[in-house]
């Protein structure tokens, strides 16, 4: 190798290497020589070892015949001449071992077989067993003897065990392995004579023993030893014979080892309270008052420590220390005991402090104010020395804490008992303060001499109210009008003052709206013949306007049933009717203020249906006025300078609850028998139950009943969380002052709740059939109103919904709510928005909604129902509007098309577009030019580094239009679609367009959002809850942020965002805020009304796949697929804005590159 390879190698080497073939030459030869001669070797060597192996042998029988001297095992031997002798055996049989040892394994070497010698093994174990006897003898007397002379505390227990045993054992060796005589037994005697003192010297060496427990020693034994002398020796318990005394001796070490046991248990108790400190937090913003923080970790550890306290006094050992272990436990009995009075007192001083503070509540209750003053000073220098000293069980059991404490805790129960009396007494004498929390209230008592100070409040105790006109001045007390949300403003008459307590000049105010909507009604009656409709309808309010148009048509039916020739009566009169909704029809194509567009849109509802009752009774010949089918109607009369509302045999006189200029229900067939279930559970003194799917109108039917009637509705959001209690006070609340309470989702209610308020109801029923004017209602008297009534709707079988039960269901008429008349609905409300050919674009929108939900995808935020069929027509009446040239049929496929795209799946997209060109042939929609909002959308993505594909442009307005026609949007589809940066797109947009451009349309302002994960949090923290420990409400996240949102009366938009999964548990607390009410209920009992113009709440949610149908059909989709934005706009932005910094410390000059790719090319 070295050759072929040509390896240079050292001259040296090679020359070493050239010799190497005589070396090995020479090994070879003499390794055939050394296996020539090995067979001859072996036997050589064999022989010698045998004849070893043979003297071994010889020497043996020697040794073991010297092994058995008789003075080896004779008593009377002396055992130095012993040990000497055996130890001499002992040197010999070791050689003769070794010896062997070596012969075998050299008989291995050779691979012949070895010998075996047992008489050398049992010679060596012999000699060993006794030499061990002798040498054991001597080893342990000298042993005991130097136990028995040292100090007894300074014994070694451990070793004196562990060389008894070894002792022990060695015996039990000897007494096996050596023949009979009479050394074994005395030596085994001795050790066996030290394994048992040694239990009694473990038990007095125990370090439990206290000198109480010695003193019960020296009793057993009969003697008093002195245990600080230098003689107290183990010699000396021995003389003492307390080995005779093992079981009491072991008693009282048994008793000394439980008692430390228990010493130590009640150390730990001891020493954890040494450093065991309160938490003290300063309270608000308050000078000098604190509040203990988190007492988790106290309670903890005083749980802990009254068991262990329990354990220890428990025990049969704890007689010994009892007086110190009694005293601790006293003492922490105290402390617990002190601990609940003081977190009862905190818990109600923090729920009064607040209240007392305000100077109007101390005028108001001096002797309660004067009493809580009292304690407050008291917990306010408990609570300073504690901050000084935190340690908690001292400042617990401090002297008379415990006793501050109780006392304060009288006085607080008294002082709220009182105030909630004071309460009760203002809501009884206001009762729709019933409707309003606790703290509302006290917010309003807390600044009676401020009269706006009730304005915030206005809409939770008169529905159609949302604000008084007090006039310029800000400190004037005349009330001259009322003001509706929509901008109504109705006079309440000249002599309405806020003077004196505040539930007296609201009860004045409520007087006040009753007496001017009756004089107005009156007034109207009188100007209805005198002036032509058209006008007359734009100079009363809407709710008059049609209580008076309702009287007068009732009035004109029944004078042609009553006259000559019904029949032909009825005939004229439908024509009279139709010729009035044209007027209308022609008045709402004009130009109106908002406010007189919803008044007839309102009116054109109501006359539509009107219309309809006398065409059914032309077709059914009807000729008589108490024909069922005349009298099933809700007719209105004008009595005794009262409207009086009647449905066959019941009966009710208009409440004149001022209502404001709300839009009106469309009247169905099931509208009508669900009005006839209602007034007739109202006659009968029952509730009514409408019971039904998702968007069918139950609440709103129910709702529109009341408006009808001119009753106060209250709407109710039901939930889990609600409590026999509060229901009892909304009950009363409704009893007092006769108005309704509709209580959506009723059946979410925990049923436990629900027994209880079903003898509530019970109680008020029987009042109204009795006819009282006041009951007994939960112990005490209250004033009943009969025109009060309760109303439940309920969605069956969805999550988190129970049974009602059947005490509970007794007490309503049921009302089974399903499929509505979309296509009537469609058609009155179209009629109303000022559409000539309503008739034939209802039908072809029902149509395009059916062949939808039949040949579209089915999908999770699909939803074809009431709701979805409501937001067409309202845009289609501001498109309608806005473009009032333009073709009906346009303006309808284009609020359609609106509407609908933005919730489609990709492949449903161009399904849908195909229905609408097969409904409308021929018609061709133009593109609607959206002008400066996409410039200002495409600049702000640009502004924002972002790319601007036609698709995200198109759903961004897409977002626009559905939150022009939706309280509550979702924008639904998979991680990375871009749902996120679409609606802030769209914010940056309205926000650009109103402060860079200052915009003139109104609907483009300032856009603030405030975003959360609603499922990150619990529902007490995003709802609010009330702190069991203190008692104090705590708001909740997005309850606070609803709150701030509201309290904001700017222009500005506000949008909730709610950045988290959809469930069917959360969500459905929001029911009454993303329906028609906009209102927010609390678990304690506070109704925020949201600005329907202003607020928006936002969804950004992956799917729907567990929200209710409830939740699906109350809100406006739009769905932002993945495959719509693709991956190229990622890319582009990457490699406009982070790959130029990636790569800038690339540093490659020009001519370098060009090189690079010549190189490349003449490759």
């Amino acid at each position: 190798l070295i050759d072929d390879k040509k390896i240079p190698v050292p001259a040296i080497e090679r020359a070493a290497y050239s010799g190497m073939d005589a070396t090995y030459n020479t090994l070879k030869s003499t390794m055939e020589e050394v296996e020539t001669a090995k067979e001859d070797n072996i036997g050589k060597y064999s022989a010698t070892l045998d004849a070893g192996v043979e003297s071994i042998t010889k020497e043996v029988t020697e040794i073991r015949n010297d092994c058995q001297h008789e003075m080896i095992l004779s008593e009377n031997s002396d055992p130095e001449k012993v040990v000497a002798f055996l130890t001499g055996l002992k040197d010999s049989v070791d050689r003769l071992n070794t010896e062997f040892q070596r012969i075998n394994k050299y008989q291995r070497l050779f691979k012949v077989s070895e010998t075996q010698n047992e008489d050398l093994m049992d010679t060596v174990d012999e000699v060993n067993l006794k030499l061990q006897l002798w040498q054991g003898q001597q080893e342990w007397t000298s042993m005991t003897e130097s136990w028995c002379s040292m100090m007894f505390d300074a014994l070694d227990i451990a070793t004196i065990e562990e060389t008894i045993a070894r002792f022990h054992k060695a015996v039990f060796k000897m007494e096996r392995g050596l023949p009979p005589n009479k050394l074994v037994p005395r030596f085994r005697a001795t050790v066996d004579d030290f394994r048992l003192l040694l239990p009694v010297v473990g038990a007095l060496r125990n370090r439990a023993l206290k000198d109480r427990h010695w003193a019960k020693v020296f009793e057993i034994i009969g003697q008093q030893l002195d245990r600080e002398s230098k003689t107290f020796t183990l010699q000396t318990l021995l003389d003492a014979k307390v080995q005779h005394f093992k079981d009491p001796l072991m008693t009282v070490s048994t008793e000394a080892t439980q008692e430390l046991a228990l010493e130590e248990l009640l150390a730990k108790v001891t020493n954890k309270w040494v450093d065991l400190e309160f938490t003290v937090l300063p309270y608000k913003e308050t000078k000098d008052a604190y509040i203990l923080g988190g007492v988790e970790e106290v309670q903890i550890a005083l749980e802990d420590s009254m068991v262990t306290m329990s354990t220890i006094l428990a025990s049969r050992f704890v007689t010994g220390i009892r007086s110190e272990v009694e005293k601790v436990e006293k003492q922490l009995t105290l402390f617990s005991d002190a601990l609940d009075e003081w977190l009862a007192v905190q818990k109600a001083w923090m729920y009064l402090e607040p209240i007392f503070s305000a100077v109007d509540i101390q005028r108001q209750l001096p002797i309660e104010a004067k009493a809580f003053f009292a304690v407050d000073k008291q917990f306010k220098d408990i609570m300073r020395k504690t901050r000084d000293r935190p340690n908690a069980l001292s400042s617990g059991t401090a002297n008379g804490v415990l006793e501050t404490f109780q006392k304060a805790n009288e006085t607080l129960e008294k002082i709220q008992k009182n105030l909630e009396d004071y309460l009760e007494t203002k809501r009884m004498a206001f009762p729709r303060f019933y409707f309003l929390s606790n703290d509302e209230l006290l917010e309003i008592l807390a600044q009676t001499k401020n009269v706006q100070a009730v304005q915030p409040h206005m809409g939770k105790c008169f529905d159609g109210i949302r604000a008084l006109d007090f006039g310029s001045d800000p400190k004037s007390i005349d009330i001259h009008a009322m003001i509706s949300g929509e901008g109504e403003r109705v006079s309440l008459g000249r002599n309405t003052k806020a003077r004196g307590n505040v539930e007296k000049w609201l009860s004045d105010v409520e007087v006040a709206m009753i007496q001017n909507l009756k004089r107005l009604a009156k007034s109207a009656c009188q100007s209805f013949v005198e002036e032509p409709r058209a006008q007359w309808v734009l100079k009363q309010p809407a709710q008059i306007v049609i209580a008076i148009s309702q009287v007068y048509w009732c009035q004109g039916a029944e004078d042609n049933l009553r006259g000559p020739d019904p029949v032909q009566g009825l005939v004229d009169y439908r024509t009279m009717n139709i010729r009035q909704l044209a007027d209308l029809t022609r008045l709402v194509r004009g130009d109106l203020s908002s406010l007189h567009r919803r008044i007839l849109g309102a009116l054109i509802t109501i006359d539509v249906h009107a219309r309809d009752i006398i065409d059914g009774l032309v077709k059914q010949k009807v000729t008589d006025w108490n024909d069922f089918q005349w009298q099933m109607q809700l007719r209105y009369y004008f009595e005794n300078d009262d409207v009086i509302v009647r449905q066959v045999n019941a009966r009710f006189v208009y409440a004149y609850e001022y209502l404001g200029a709300q839009a009106r229900l469309v009247v169905t067939p099931m509208t009508d028998r669900c009005y006839l279930t209602l007034t007739g559970a109202l006659h009968l003194k029952l509730g009514g139950a409408p019971a039904g799917p998702a968007g069918t109108g139950k609440t709103e039917t129910t709702k529109d009943l009341g408006k009808a009637l001119g009753v106060n509705c209250v709407v109710f959001n039901c939930g889990d969380n609600l409590d026999y209690k509060f229901m009892g006070k909304f009950f009363s609340g409704l009893a007092q002052c006769g108005a309704w309470a509709c209580f959506d989702e009723f059946n979410r209610i925990d049923i436990e709740v629900l027994s209880v308020v079903a003898q509530q109801l019970l109680t008020i029923q029987n009042a109204l059939k009795g006819g009282l004017s006041q009951f007994n209602f939960e112990g005490r008297l209250i004033k009943l109103v009969p025109t009060c009534g309760v109303f439940i709707t309920m969605n069956p079988g969805y999550a988190g919904r129970t049974e009602l039960p059947d005490n509970l269901k007794a007490l309503f008429r049921p009302m089974s709510m399903m499929i509505p008349d979309y296509a009537l609905v469609a058609e009155v409300m179209l009629f109303s928005e000022g559409f000539e050919d309503s008739k034939t674009l209802s039908r072809k929108m029902v149509k395009l909604y059916k062949l939808s939900s039949e040949q579209l995808s089915q999908q999770d935020h699909y939803d074809f129902g009431m709701r979805a069929v409501k937001s067409v027509l309202v845009m289609a009446g501001s498109l309608k509007r806005a473009n009032p040239t333009l073709s009906e049929d346009v303006v309808l496929i284009r609020a359609m098309r609106d509407s609908n795209l933005p919730k489609f799946l990709v492949e449903d997209v161009e399904l849908f577009q195909n229905i609408i060109s097969d409904l409308f042939p021929g018609v061709v929609v133009p593109d609607q030019d959206y002008g400066e909002l996409e410039l200002s959308i495409r600049k702000t993505l640009e502004t924002r580094g972002l790319q601007q594909p036609d698709s995200i442009v198109t759903k961004v307005i897409q977002l626009y239009d559905t939150m022009n026609v939706r309280f509550g949007v979702m924008l639904v589809g998979p991680t990375g679609g871009g749902k996120t940066e679409c609606y802030r797109t769209l914010q940056g947009s309205c926000t650009r367009l109103r402060v860079d451009l200052r915009h003139p349309n109104d609907k483009y302002q300032i856009v603030r959002t405030n975003t959360f994960n609603p499922k990150c949090i619990k529902m007490g923290e995003l709802y609010g809850e009330y702190n069991l420990l203190t008692n104090e409400w705590t708001d909740g996240l997005g309850s606070s942020l609803i709150r701030e949102a509201v309290a904001d009366t700017t222009q500005d938009r506000k949008w909730i965002v709610f950045d988290g999964p959809v469930d069917a548990i959360w969500i459905e607390n929001m029911n009454t805020v993303l329906d028609d009410n906009c209102t927010l209920c609390l678990p304690n009992g506070e109704r925020i009304k949201l600005n329907p113009v202003t607020m928006r709440m936002l969804f950004e949610v992956q799917d729907l796949a567990v929200a209710s149908p409830a939740t699906v059909s109350r809100c406006g989709m739009v769905y932002i697929a993945l495959e719509e934005l693709g991956w190229r706009p990622y890319v582009k932005t990457w490699s406009q804005s982070l790959l130029p910094q990636r790569i800038s410390w690339l540093k490659i000059p020009p001519s370098s590159m060009g090189n690079s790719n010549n190189n490349n090319n003449n490759n």
